[in-house]
């Protein structure tokens, strides 16, 4: 009998064509537009919460309105994380498909060091969507999707913050991917599929294209 496992989805519909990456559904397309909307939603997401006056900011280097890259060790291997403070009191910490296990134990781990501080850490890996929007033009499109000033000067590289975009409640983390400005934007999953026709309908007038989502980059 041929074996048969469960294959993840997210809210989002892949782009034709769909291929099974990490044992997630998702679209397998190659764009080379100047402008590119991803769906991200098998990246593993863990969200912490604790107090922002105890030890857990310091330990997780990462303060509230920013995110930063590091390398942990999960399972014997290197893993890029991305930390975004994404609240008062709230981290959220993406890693590529399979690692959300290895990130949990990190994580429960530091909360467990942390005397004195009341830590929550939940998994939500399959209860959030997660988009990237890339190329010179992403902040334009932003823009006529929330109110948010999204200039180099107020949000640089790094920044983090949670606003309303296309009438959703969003994260919006800016990451750049080497010299091509890029913004993560995570949502509730049952939100996902309409946040992303939002940016495709808004960025249409940018040439904007789908591309797919290739682990281990989030």
């Amino acid at each position: 009998m041929r074996e048969s496992r469960p294959i993840a989805r997210s809210p989002i519909t892949p782009a034709s064509p769909e291929v099974i990456v990490e044992g997630w559904a998702v679209s397998g397309r190659r764009s080379r537009a100047g402008l590119t909307l991803t769906d991200c939603t098998p990246a593993a997401k863990v969200v912490l919460k604790a107090s922002a006056e105890g030890t857990i900011p310091e330990r997780l280097g990462v303060p509230f309105g920013r995110a930063a890259t590091q390398t942990w060790t999960l399972g014997g291997h290197d893993v890029a994380v991305i930390i975004v403070g994404s609240g008062p009191g709230e981290w959220l910490v993406l890693a590529p498909p399979g690692a959300g296990a290895g990130v949990f134990d990190r994580v429960t781990a530091l909360a467990a060091e942390s005397t004195g501080d009341l830590v929550s850490v939940l998994d939500l890996s399959h209860g959030r969507a997660l988009v990237r929007l890339t190329g010179a033009r992403s902040a334009d499109l932003l823009a006529k999707e929330t109110a948010v000033n999204l200039a180099d000067a107020v949000c640089p590289n790094g920044s983090a913050l949670r606003s309303a975009l296309a009438g959703l409640a969003a994260d919006i983390v800016r990451d750049d991917r080497g010299s091509a400005r890029s913004y993560l934007v995570h949502c509730e999953r049952s939100s996902g599929q309409y946040l992303f026709d939002s940016l495709l309908d808004a960025g249409a007038e940018f040439g904007i294209d789908v591309n797919g989502f290739v682990p281990p980059e989030i």
